[in-house]
């Protein structure tokens, strides 16, 4: 990889990272600082990662970097505000609000899984790659976060079973 290449490179997936990482920390200036180090991991291996898989190394490292930073923190579980993010689903009807919150609940690696894939559209096999968990492992955590925001919308009323059959 090149100059030119990973300008693009930067140019093409800082935003995406960045937003992975967000979603993950729900820090802005953590986030910023992760992915900075994302991108100086990448410049530094720039002579021997091809160009076609830049994205999956940044989005790689970036994940990694998640963890690290989290076992930095010593991550509580975020079940500790449920009573706060209860009342905030009653106040509001935003769909939106209501999913990140959601989102914000589940376990790590089930939210970091279900992020790369529903937000940032990759496939199971590259999901298995960048976290280094089974295919298998990916099917069941993405499954099981999946299934975790359906009844988090089904509280709300936002979604019902009768939704699947319409479409």
């Amino acid at each position: 990889m090149d100059t030119n290449e990973y300008n693009n490179c930067v140019n093409l997936y800082a935003d995406g990272v960045y937003r992975f990482v967000f979603k993950n920390l729900r820090d802005a200036d953590g986030s910023k600082d992760i992915v900075q180090e994302a991108f100086a991991r990448l410049w530094e291996r720039h002579k021997d990662i091809d160009n076609a898989k830049a994205k999956s190394y940044i989005f790689t490292a970036a994940y990694h970097l998640i963890i690290d930073h989290s076992r930095k923190m010593h991550e509580r579980p975020l079940m500790d505000g449920f009573d706060t993010i209860q009342t905030a689903f009653r106040q509001y009807t935003d769909i939106k609000e209501v999913l990140d919150a959601a989102v914000a609940k589940l376990p790590s690696d089930q939210r970091s899984v279900i992020m790369l894939r529903d937000y940032e559209g990759y496939s199971y096999d590259e999901i298995a790659e960048i976290t280094g968990l089974s295919l298998s492992q990916v099917k069941v955590y993405i499954f099981r976060g999946r299934t975790f925001l359906r009844r988090q919308l089904e509280s709300q009323g936002i979604y019902s079973a009768n939704m699947e059959e319409a479409v």
